[in-house]
C-alpha cells in the first residue's frame, strides 16, 4: 500500500489536519489548497475547544512551512563541526553512507548500544514521533531514550496521587466558581481553555494566577498571586493547613475516596500559615484568605502547568497541589478539580505502534542528561560511549541543559550525526548528515491531546517541499538500505494510523479511521460532563485518592506530601545564592514555542533577547532600563536587554525562552545557564532550580 498524496487541483478545497506542536490545545486545523499550494490555515470554527482561532504561533505555520530556509534535499558536512557548511547530496548517497557507519558502529566492539536516539515532541503525532522510528532503533539494538524533558516530573506526581496523568475536563471550566491558574502562561501556553475562564468568570467566579511572573495571563486575573519559585507544594500544604483548622474540608469524600487522611491532617499541621509565609514569600493573612476562598467554593479548579514542575521538588508539588480538590470534594462537581494532563485518557496501540518487545536488554539514557552521555558516560550512563547520535523532532544544541556541555559533545570528531529536520537548526550545525523533513502540511498522522478530549487526525495539504520526506519514510528507507528486513518496516504511514486505532480501550470507542477521515476529529468516548473521580474511579492500587502512597515510601520516598525545596533554594545553598543570588525562570516567550518558531521573521522581528528585572533589583546592581547585561553562573552565561520592570518579584529574572544560539547575537541562551541534575520523581528537568547573577555587559 502506499500513502496517498495531495494531487494538483486549480480549485480551492480544505483539508483537515491537527497543529502538531507542543501544546494541550491540539487545536483541529483547516488547510485552504489552490493549485497545489496551501494559502490559508484556520482553526476549525465547529471543534469545540479550538473554537475557529489558532495561537500567534501557528498562523504563522504556513510562512514557516514556505520559508526561504527550508531544507529541501539532503546535506552533507563539508566544513569542521559547529560551522554549519553542508553541501547538497542525493538521497542515495545520504542514505548508503548513513547506513555503512551505523551498522559499522553496531558491529564494532562497542555494539548497538552506542547508537542513541534523540527525539521529543517537535511533532506530537503518533506516526512521526514514535512508531517506526521506535522499530528502527529497537530492531539494531540501540539505546534507549527517557524522554523526561517536559512532563515526567508532574506526570508521576500525578499517577502517585490520582493513579493516571489524568484531571478535570477542561470544556466544565466554564461551570468553575473559583479558578487558581497555578505555574501557568494560559494565554500564551494553553490559549483555548481561556475562553472556558472567561465563560466562568462571567457567572461570577473569581480567576487567580499563582506565579512567580506577572505574566500576560496574570495581567488578566483579578489577582497576581506572586509566589517564590520552587514553593507551591508548601503553599499547598499551608492551604489545607487552614481548610482543616477551619473545618473545610470534605469528610465524607475523604472518609469514602481518599487513603491516608488522617496522616494528611498531622503532616499539614507541620505548615502553619506564619511558616509557609516564610518559605513563600506571601503575606500570612493572603495565605488563609485563598485557602478559605477555595474551600468555601463549591466547584473550584486548578489548572496547573509543567512549570512549576522544573525543580528539586517538582513531582512532590504537583503532586500535593493534586490532593486539594479531594480534601474539598471538588471533584463532585462539574468544573472542580485539578487538571495537569489529560493525556491517560487517550488509548492508542503504541505497543502496536512501537513494538517493544523488539528491543533486547539495553540501557536507556535520560535525554536531559545528553552532556553526560556525550562527554562523560562513565560518571552516571554508564555502557559504551555514544558513537552515533540520531536527531529527529528536537533542537538539544537549544534547548537541552547545560548547552556548553552538550555542544562540547556534539563537537567530538568521533560522533556521528543525523539529523532530521526543516531548517538548519543549532543542532543541525553540528551534523555529519542533514535530511530534509516534511512539516504537519505534508504527511499522514494521527493526535491525542493532554488540554482536551479529542482525537485529531492529520491529513496532507499538499505535496512534500522538494525532496522531504515523513520521518517515517526516512526510517524504512533508512532500514531497507542497512538490510534490515523485518515485515514491521514495511508499513507505510496509513497503515501506522490505523494501528494506532486498534484498540480496545472503552473510551477510543467510536474513535475510528473512518470517523476521523470524515470529521477531522472525534470525541473520547466519555461522559459529558466528564467528572473523572465525582465517586472514586481512582486508578491507584488503592482504588483511592493516595494523600498516602506506600509506591513512594518504597521508592525510599516521603509517603505523604511535602515540601521539598530547589537544589539552589537561595535559603538552603546560602554559599552558592551568595555569590548568585538571583533565580532565573526562562519558560517560552509568546512569539515561541520552545526553539521552534523562532526562525520566522515576523514572529522574530520585535524580539530579542531580554531579561525581566524588578527595579530594586536593578537598582543594586546599577542596572538602567534597556542596558545589555549578562546572565551568568559557574556553568556559563548569556547576554540580554535588561527590563526593569515590577512584573517579577524581587530576586527573580524572568529571560523569555528559547531563542536558537545562532539568532541571540551573542551565540548563547539561557540553557548555557541551566543543569543536568534530576527532580524528584519522574527524573525530568529543573530548568527552574537555577541560580544566577545579572551584571552589566
Amino acid at each position: 500500500m502506499t500513502n496517498p498524496l495531495p494531487t494538483l487541483d486549480s480549485t480551492p478545497h480544505t483539508v483537515r489536519g491537527a497543529c502538531p506542536h507542543d501544546c494541550p490545545d491540539t487545536c483541529a486545523t483547516l488547510v485552504t489548497v489552490e493549485n497545489g499550494r496551501a494559502t490559508r490555515i484556520q482553526g476549525d470554527p465547529d471543534h469545540p475547544v479550538t473554537s475557529g482561532f489558532l495561537c500567534a504561533k501557528v498562523n504563522r505555520y504556513l510562512e514557516r512551512t514556505y520559508h526561504k530556509d527550508r531544507l529541501t534535499t539532503p546535506l552533507k558536512r563539508v566544513g569542521p563541526k559547529g560551522s554549519g557548511q553542508f553541501a547538497p547530496a542525493t538521497w542515495d548517497e545520504a542514505l548508503t553512507d548513513i547506513a555503512a557507519k551505523l551498522n559499522a558502529i553496531r558491529t564494532s566492539a562497542h555494539g548497538p548500544e552506542s547508537i542513541l536516539p534523540y527525539s521529543y515532541a517537535g511533532t506530537m503525532g503518533y506516526v512521526q514521533s514514535q512508531s517506526m522510528d521506535r522499530r528502527f532503533f529497537h530492531l539494531i539494538g540501540a539505546s534507549k531514550l527517557d524522554r523526561t524533558i517536559c512532563a515526567t516530573a508532574g506526570a508521576t506526581g500525578m499517577q502517585m496521587t490520582v493513579g493516571a496523568n489524568l484531571g478535570a475536563d477542561s470544556e466544565g471550566v466554564s461551570e468553575s466558581d473559583l479558578i487558581l491558574l497555578w505555574g501557568t502562561n494560559t494565554l500564551t501556553s494553553n490559549p483555548h481553555l481561556w475562553p472556558f475562564v472567561l465563560q466562568a468568570r462571567a457567572k461570577g467566579a473569581r480567576v487567580l494566577c499563582i506565579d512567580p511572573i506577572r505574566t500576560r495571563t496574570a495581567d488578566q486575573c483579578d489577582e497576581w498571586i506572586a509566589i517564590r519559585p520552587g514553593t507551591d507544594a508548601a503553599l499547598a500544604l499551608g492551604m489545607m493547613h487552614v481548610l482543616f483548622a477551619d473545618g473545610l474540608q470534605d469528610d465524607d469524600y475523604i472518609a469514602q475516596y481518599t487513603l491516608g487522611g488522617d496522616a494528611l491532617r498531622e503532616r499539614v499541621r507541620e505548615y502553619p500559615p506564619a511558616r509557609v509565609a516564610q518559605i513563600t514569600g506571601l503575606a500570612e493573612e493572603r495565605i488563609v484568605a485563598l485557602a478559605r476562598e477555595y474551600g468555601r467554593a463549591k466547584a473550584a479548579f486548578i489548572r496547573v502547568n509543567y512549570g512549576l514542575q522544573r525543580h528539586a521538588g517538582g513531582g512532590m508539588a504537583v503532586r500535593t497541589i493534586a490532593c486539594l480538590p479531594a480534601v474539598t470534594g471538588h471533584w463532585r462537581r462539574p468544573g472542580g478539580g485539578v487538571l495537569l494532563s489529560s493525556s491517560a485518557n487517550f488509548q492508542f496501540n503504541k505497543q502496536r505502534l512501537e513494538r517493544p518487545e523488539l528491543s533486547p536488554a539495553v540501557r536507556t539514557i535520560n535525554m536531559i542528561r545528553l552532556g553526560e552521555a556525550l562527554n562523560a558516560p562513565d560518571a552516571g550512563v554508564g555502557g559504551p560511549p555514544v558513537q552515533a547520535l540520531i536527531v529527529y523532532n528536537s533542537n538539544p544544541a537549544a534547548v537541552a541543559p547545560d548547552t556548553n556541555d552538550v555542544r562540547r559533545g556534539l563537537a567530538r570528531d568521533d560522533l556521528f550525526t543525523v539529523v532530521l529536520e526543516h531548517f538548519q537548526t543549532d543542532t543541525a550545525d553540528w551534523a555529519d548528515w542533514v535530511l530534509p523533513a516534511t512539516t504537519q502540511l505534508e504527511h499522514w498522522d494521527v493526535h491525542f491531546a493532554y488540554g482536551h478530549l479529542y482525537a485529531t487526525l492529520n491529513q496532507p495539504a499538499i505535496a512534500p517541499m522538494g525532496e522531504a520526506k515523513s520521518n517515517a519514510e526516512i526510517f524504512r528507507l533508512l532500514a531497507a538500505t542497512m538490510g534490515l528486513d523485518h515485515e514491521c518496516l514495511r508499513d507505510d504511514d496509513i497503515t501506522l494510523v490505523k494501528q494506532a486505532l486498534d484498540t480496545t480501550g472503552e473510551r477510543m470507542h467510536g474513535v475510528t479511521f473512518d470517523a476521523l477521515l470524515e470529521h477531522g476529529w472525534v470525541r473520547l468516548n466519555v461522559p459529558r460532563p466528564y467528572l473523572p473521580y465525582a465517586e472514586g474511579g481512582f486508578t491507584t492500587p488503592s482504588g483511592k485518592c493516595e494523600f498516602y502512597s506506600e509506591r513512594m515510601a518504597q521508592m525510599g520516598l516521603d509517603p505523604l506530601p511535602a515540601f521539598t525545596a530547589p537544589y539552589e533554594f537561595p535559603d538552603i545553598a546560602t554559599e552558592l545564592a551568595a555569590k548568585y543570588p538571583l533565580t532565573l525562570i526562562s519558560s517560552p516567550r509568546h512569539q515561541f514555542l520552545n526553539s521552534t518558531f523562532v526562525n520566522v521573521e515576523s514572529l522574530r522581528w520585535n524580539a530579542q533577547p531580554e531579561v525581566m528585572i524588578h527595579p530594586v533589583d536593578a537598582a543594586r546592581r546599577g542596572i538602567m532600563n534597556g542596558a545589555r547585561v549578562t546572565i551568568a553562573n559557574d556553568r556559563g552565561g548569556f547576554t540580554a536587554i535588561a527590563q526593569v520592570t515590577d512584573a517579577v518579584r524581587e530576586t527573580v529574572v524572568w529571560a523569555p525562552s528559547i531563542w536558537w544560539t545562532k539568532l541571540a547575537g551573542d551565540g548563547e541562551n539561557a540553557n548555557a545557564t541551566t543543569s543536568q541534575r534530576e527532580t524528584d520523581l519522574g527524573h525530568g528537568p529543573v530548568f527552574y532550580d537555577n541560580l544566577v547573577e545579572v551584571s552589566a555587559a
